[in-house]
């Protein structure tokens, strides 16, 4: 891994006709960020040029043909494609979801060949994206099939981290989905993340419950007492700090999420609705469980301001130093473990040392 000082931010440009172009060269408009990190846009320098043009911008642009070309200190460009590309802002555009899995394909391969070093999103339309290449609902399902590991949705800001058991599920078949072992599986990245990724050496996580009142004892759905309770009860046996299943209706009104270092939701908009309502756009979607690093801000396209200017690059810009942050934590936990492994073994074989 790269030295932390030339940390290389990949960045895929989402959906062109959304909000997510703007925010990003709105937020390397100013060059203080460019101290913070190697930025490097996967799009073409055409396509960046014409949306700093339309938004009146001064961000500085650094056109490369490869990977091998990036440099620092500039915001780097890499030429995907040579053709224009009609940007409509505002409007679905299956040809605008071309360009965007074209620029998160050639990124993600650049992630895995650790040519950069984490991944940063721009929103996507999760209709125009689809093809017979492409069959995935969002992101991280694509994320998961490409990079090793088990990925999790894990929505976090400084104070809020909500990682979900089930994500794009439609509601009827939540409850289904929902096993001891996938319990058990999400349990064990989000733990694993919290000590490896936000340096929490004992991690306390709660888990909310799957039917209204978690059940009301068998009376709203018998999941919560057959399933989520004895699989919680295996995990708190092997000594983890594992807390549920709490009903989901009073959690976060009540301010009980504070206790926590996490909190497990059964499923997308459980977990979601209370997150945006407390984090006023100010959240990170972090896929956790991969080996390599990716973010996102929490918000769509938005569709209905793009190409107006008033887009707010909050979110997009917590994304970018969320990356940066789990980066530096996950390469100082990977060497520490390295370290500790290398002491153990010399012990084991050299006992009078």
């Amino acid at each position: 891994m790269r030295e932390e000082e030339n940390i290389i931010v990949g960045i895929s440009i989402g959906d062109l006709n959304g909000i997510g172009s703007e925010v990003v060269l709105k937020m390397f408009e100013d060059p203080r960020m460019l101290e913070f990190c190697t930025p490097v846009i996967f799009a073409s320098i055409k396509t960046m040029s014409f949306v700093k043009n339309h938004f009146k911008l001064e961000t500085q642009l650094h056109s490369i043909n490869a990977l091998d070309q990036i440099a620092p200190n500039k915001l780097n460009v890499l030429n995907c494609w040579k053709e224009n590309v009609s940007i409509q802002f505002g409007k679905e555009d299956l040809k605008i979801g071309e360009y965007a899995i074209k620029s998160l394909s050639e990124a993600t391969a650049a992630l895995k060949d650790k040519t950069i070093d984490v991944l940063v999103t721009a929103p996507i339309n999760k209709h125009n994206i689809q093809s017979d290449t492409f069959k995935f609902p969002g992101h991280t399902d694509y994320l998961n099939q490409e990079l090793e590991g088990n990925s999790l949705m894990f929505m976090v800001t400084d104070t809020l981290r909500v990682g979900l058991l089930t994500d794009h599920v439609p509601v009827k078949d939540v409850a289904s989905h929902i096993t001891e072992e996938l319990i058990t599986s999400k349990i064990e990245t989000v733990y694993q993340s919290l000590i490896q990724d936000f340096k929490i050496s004992k991690p306390k996580i709660a888990v909310l419950g799957i039917n209204p009142h978690t059940g009301d004892n068998g009376v709203i759905g018998s999941e919560d007492d057959t399933v989520m309770r004895p699989a919680l009860q295996k995990i708190k046996e092997s000594g983890k700090l594992v807390f549920g299943p709490y009903a989901a209706d009073s959690f976060f009104g009540s301010n009980n999420y504070k206790s926590f270092d996490a909190v497990i939701a059964s499923y997308h908009d459980q977990g979601l609705i209370p997150f945006k309502t407390l984090s006023f756009g100010q959240g990170v979607n972090y896929t956790a469980g991969l080996n390599r690093v990716r973010t996102s801000p929490d918000h769509g396209t938005a569709y209905e301001i793009a190409g107006k200017g008033v887009a707010d690059l909050g979110s997009f810009e917590e994304a970018v130093f969320t990356a940066i942050t789990i980066f530096k934590n996950r390469t100082e936990y990977n060497t520490l473990t390295k370290n500790s492994l290398a002491v153990s073994k010399r012990k084991r074989f050299n006992p009078k040392n």
